[in-house]
Parts: C-alpha cells; structure tokens; sequence
C-alpha cells in the first residue's frame, strides 16, 4: 500500500503508536499505514476521541497567573459539539471550500473551536496577529478570505483595532466574527454566544478527504509578503497521531501550550498531538508565555492543574529555570518532560534546566512545511549529544551533497554519518505552496523537501543538526556555525541569552558579532564600563571557541532580545542594527552629504537596489531589511 494513503474505515478501535525501545519505530512501520493512522481528516480524529473520552478535559484555559485562580474547561464533547456548530455557522455565512476562513487570536479555548470548526466547513487561515494592518491585509488580499474570526476589543491585545483596519485596506467585503477574551461570561454579540444559537450539521464530515485543504500557513519573516503554504488533512494527521509516542504522552496527561495557533507548533506538534490520545491541553492565559506573571508562577501552576509535558523553546526553558529556582520547590514534580524546539538548542540550557528542576528535555526538530515535526528524542530512548532523534516513522529523512540540493530531482544521497542538505519524504509533507511558483528549491519535483539545514543521519537513524544554511556566517570564504560561538559564551553562567550573526565588511564579506543579555546582578557589577565588560565577556569565551576566525570582532550588550511570537530569537532584527551601523560608518567616514546605493540580497536571492540620502536613509534601508537579507553590499559615489 502506497504510504500515507489513509483508507476510510471504523477508527474506533485505534490505538495510538507507543516508543517503549530502539525497535518500536520499525515495528510502527511495519504495520500497514492505514492501521496506524485510520483517520479521514483531523475532524474524524477529534471525533474518535470525543466519542472515546467525551467527559474528560480537551482543554484547560489559565484565566489570569494567579496560583489560586480559577480555569475554565472544555470537555471533549463540548469541543466536538462547538467545532460542529462553528463550521455550520460559516457555511450559514456563506463560506465555501473554494476560500479560507482568516483566523487572526490569540491561543485561548475558543480559537482552537474556530481553528477546527473552519476546517471543518472550508479550510483555516491562522495570521500573526502580531503583524501590521497592511500585512494582514495583503494576506487577506492573496488568500481571497471572507470571513475573520479575531479577538474582541479589549486592554491586553490590541489586535481588533488592527484588524478593522486591515479589513479596510484590503477594500474587500469580509465578514468578521470576534471571540471574546472572557471565556467564562461571553458578551451576547461574541462568536461564543453565536455557536450556541446555531444547531451542529454533523453530516459536514462526509465532504472531507485526507486529500481535502485543511490549512494555509503563512512562512518566513513577519514582513514583506512570505511564502503561503497549503496542508491537506493527510499532513496534519500524520504529525499528531505520531508525536505523542515519542513524547509517552498518554490518555490523561497534561500539556502546557502557549504558542499562538498560527504556529505548527501550537496547532498540532503541542495542539492535536495531544488530543489525538485523549490528553489535555493546558493554555497559560491570554498573553501565553509573554505573561511574566504566568511565568513567575508557572512551578505552583502546573503543581496544581498536575501538567505533565512542557512545549518550550530554549528561551522558555531559560525563564522558567530561573522562576524554579525562585519558587524554592521541595521533593518531586508533576512534570515528567520538557518538550522544545523551533531553534538550537544550546548545551548549557539543557544542563541548567535538567539540574535545576530535574525534568528532563527532549528536542524536537521540524517545518511548517511538514506540519511541525521531521523528528523527535523519544522520551522512552537514551539521548544522544547533539542528535534532534529520530524521523517520524513512514518518513525518509537524508542528507544531500551541497551541490546536489540545488537540482530539481536529486538524486545522489550522503553516506551515514556525512554531512549535507537535510531534506524528507512522508504523509506530512505538505503539497506546496500556493503560488508553486515559490516551490523550486524547497519542494523538488520528485517529491524531497529541502529543508535546508546542514545535518546528517548516522548509521542508527539519529538525526543531527550542524547548521543552517541561511544563519551560517561567511567570512573570507570560511563557514562558521554561530552555534559553535553561542554555546561558548552560554557556558557563562552571567549569560541569559545569545545569539552570533555576521557584521557586514567590505573586505571579509561578514565578521562574526554577539548579542547577549545577563543577569542583572552581573550587569551592574560592570555598570558604567562597557569596554571592561565585553573583555570580561570574550575573555571567558573565547578558549571555548575551536578556530580563531569565529572569534566575535565585537560583543553587544542587550537589555533583552528581539524574539518572534513564539519566544525564538528573532536574528533579522539583530543583523539589521548591524547593517544599519555599517552604513552610518561608511557615511560618516565619507563625510557625504549626498546619495549612496545600498544593494540588498533577499533570503529569497532575489537583488535590489535602494538609494538613499543621508539625513533619509535610515527609514528606507529598514524597510528594505524587514525581510532576510544574507549579504550586503554598500557602495558610495
């Protein structure tokens, strides 16, 4: 049988996948496919789960960060009834599978009803709500949405205003529905109150296939028009009926999840993965885990609603180090595991956590384009340095020869052990982008995506991570790796936070620079004397760092670092003050007055020019670097 082919049969009797030993994946796979994921769309799987555990928990929402404070629950029978009530309210609205339903909230109980409700009557469209009006709106714009779900107006998230605005910009007629933040006492004009006046059409699941559009994504940057991807039922399927075994998370456990649901990681590796068995997810208020109360508190929180799975990225893992050691918890926790990924995961993190709270961390290693999950360390196995564990089973994972992930059918593959282009083939792979104009070089034409990290896969299936191809730092010809840089000043225990990028120059091409943040108390041991603290800073991290050309030519202090929604660090923020240094130096070192010419090279290759004046410059080359430039040429008449 073809794999990822997923036959319609009676799902009732399924049986999610268990990792409980090195041969459990090749035990998975021997099983025929439509045995392990027997599932016609990700609505037929919640409603297996509903029918199965229809009193339980699907979801438990963190109202405000007070330890005694109260949540608010859904059941999964009163999800399965809402998402059938959300998607007959929209086909009532006129919506249709020829468009999506624009979903522009934060992670709380009810847009995760919306996100699946959607997809249930045509297909879902989660937006950064984060982004400007006019973003938004060209998303609106290019997707043909007609529909809005959003926030309502309220004091913590601004987002309503935006969206009205963007709404007018597109110049389209859309139809907008607005959930309300309170999601114990919703106001009679919110999307919530809607549901409950509209009888559920349950026959609306016959019109999906595991072929069926579930979902577009929007990648890339946070500006600039990115990449639009499209998911079937089949990709999402995949991804969630899988991860749970490697996580050993089960019918009963409990995940914290506060990624925003226009991230793969908060919709399906953190999101249906976990209700896939009948688990819960824990969501951690409005702000997620923007919310510095929630974090402060987090320990005694998840002591108390007994979660037992973290979904983290390295900076979370960071914090929450520090708010264990604050909160001065005695004897054993509730939580049996870490869970991160979306960035490199750096040494010294890991052994700051696991010492200090005494969970351990498993990382996960994936791709909007492949609905968030190429591998995981399974819980279960030992871990081993440096590997981001194992591909999903039914997946291929291998390296390509630098020169042969350029082709359209690659075909020659690296040995065990040989580092090269990473790319997969599975049932979550995702069709392509919208425009397939984008596909080339990501999407091959027999079938790989390319992932574009530098890695290699040994001779067990482990998977290893070197680099990235993009965030590599080129100097005189030379590839550095910032993590090496990174992890060597991480291994001060002063240094909260770091992140290496290439400085522009005219000779070298990119010198390599740091961006920390630090303790506070050992920020202002050095208050006043920036020289002697970036020497002190280099001075222990320098015997760290293997080869002299990756040595920093300069250290910058923060007092915190830009970050995208989800906690990641954000470089294209960092190399912009750089480039923006770099032009300031070569005017004011040039004594101009005049014009000079900034060329740019996009993430996507693609060249432009951008004239600027001195006493003008500043606003226009930022605009031009909103996406990610990867090299900079300055020129000056």
């Amino acid at each position: 049988m073809e794999v990822g082919r997923v036959t319609p049969r009676n799902a009732s009797n399924w049986q999610p996948p268990v990792i409980s030993n090195e041969q459990s994946i090749a035990q998975i796979e021997a099983l025929p496919y439509s045995q392990s994921v027997p599932f016609t769309s990700t609505i037929d799987l919640i409603d297996t789960v509903a029918a199965r555990y229809p009193d339980d928990p699907a979801l438990i929402f963190q109202v405000n960060a007070a330890v005694d404070s109260e949540v608010s629950t859904v059941s999964y029978a009163k999800l399965r009834d809402r998402i059938y009530r959300a998607a007959t309210l929209l086909q009532k609205m006129g919506v249709q599978a020829d468009a999506p339903v624009a979903l522009i909230v934060p992670n709380i109980p009810t847009a995760h009803i919306a996100f699946w409700g959607a997809q249930l009557a045509s297909y879902v469209f989660p937006i950064n709500y984060l982004l400007g009006s006019q973003h938004i709106a060209n998303l609106l714009d290019v997707s043909r949405a007609r529909v809005v779900i959003t926030l309502a107006p309220n004091q913590e998230l601004t987002i309503y205003e935006t969206v009205c605005e963007a709404i007018r910009l597109a110049n389209n007629e859309i139809k907008v529905l607005t959930i309300d933040p309170n999601e114990v006492d919703p106001a009679d004009d919110s999307f919530q109150a809607a549901l409950l006046q509209t009888p559920p059409n349950f026959n609306l699941l016959k019109r999906l296939g595991a072929d069926s559009q579930a979902a577009i994504f929007h990648t890339g940057g946070t500006t600039g028009l990115p990449k639009i991807l499209s998911h079937s039922h089949r990709n999402e399927l995949h991804t969630s009926c899988m991860a749970a075994a490697y996580y050993q998370f089960s019918h009963g456990d409990r995940m914290l999840n506060g990624f925003p649901l226009f991230h793969v990681a908060g919709t399906f590796v953190y999101g249906l993965a976990a209700l896939a068995v009948g688990g819960t997810i824990y969501i951690p208020t409005l702000l997620g885990m923007r919310n510095r109360d929630f974090i402060a508190n987090a320990w005694q929180l998840f002591e108390k609603h007994l979660i037992t799975h973290l979904g983290c990225v390295p900076t979370t893992l960071a914090s929450l180090c520090q708010s264990h050691e604050q909160a001065n918890l005695l004897g054993r926790t509730c939580v049996r595991v870490a869970l991160t990924g979306g960035s490199s995961l750096p040494v010294e993190i890991v052994q700051k956590f696991e010492n200090q709270t005494g969970v351990p961390i498993r990382n996960i290693y994936g791709m909007t384009e492949c609905a968030g999950i190429v591998a995981i360390e399974p819980f279960a196995l030992p871990r081993a340095a440096g590997s981001v564990g194992f591909a999903l089973p039914y997946t291929d994972v291998r390296a390509l020869p630098l020169a042969e992930a350029d082709k359209d059918k690659p075909a020659v593959f690296c040995e065990a052990g040989v580092e090269g282009v990473l790319c997969l083939r599975g049932p979550h792979v995702s069709p392509g982008y919208v425009d397939s104009t984008r596909n080339k070089g990501t999407f091959t034409e027999n079938g790989w995506l390319i992932s574009g990290d530098l890695g290699y896969v040994d001779a067990e299936g482990r998977i290893f991570i070197t680099g990235r191809a993009k965030d590599l730092i080129i100097r005189s010809g030379h590839n550095i790796d910032p993590q090496v840089i990174e992890e060597a000043f991480l291994s001060n225990s002063a240094v909260l936070d770091c992140a290496a990028v290439g400085l522009p120059d005219a000779y070298a091409g990119e010198l390599p620079v740091v961006f920390v943040t630090l303790t506070p108390e050992f920020r202002n041991a050095f208050e006043g004397s920036a020289q002697a603290l970036e020497a002190f800073l280099l001075e222990q991290a320098l015997p760290h760092i293997p080869e002299r050309p990756a040595y920093p030519k300069k250290v910058y202090v923060l007092d915190s670092m830009p970050v995208t929604p989800v906690g990641k660090i954000f470089k294209p923020a960092l190399r912009r003050q750089l480039v923006l240094e770099a032009i300031e130096l070569a005017l004011r070192n040039k004594e101009l007055s005049h014009v000079c010419s900034v060329n740019l090279l996009s993430a996507e290759g693609e060249a432009c020019e951008v004239a600027v004046a001195e006493t003008q410059y500043r606003e226009k080359v930022e605009k031009a670097l909103l996406g990610l430039p990867i090299s900079i040429e300055i020129t000056v008449p």
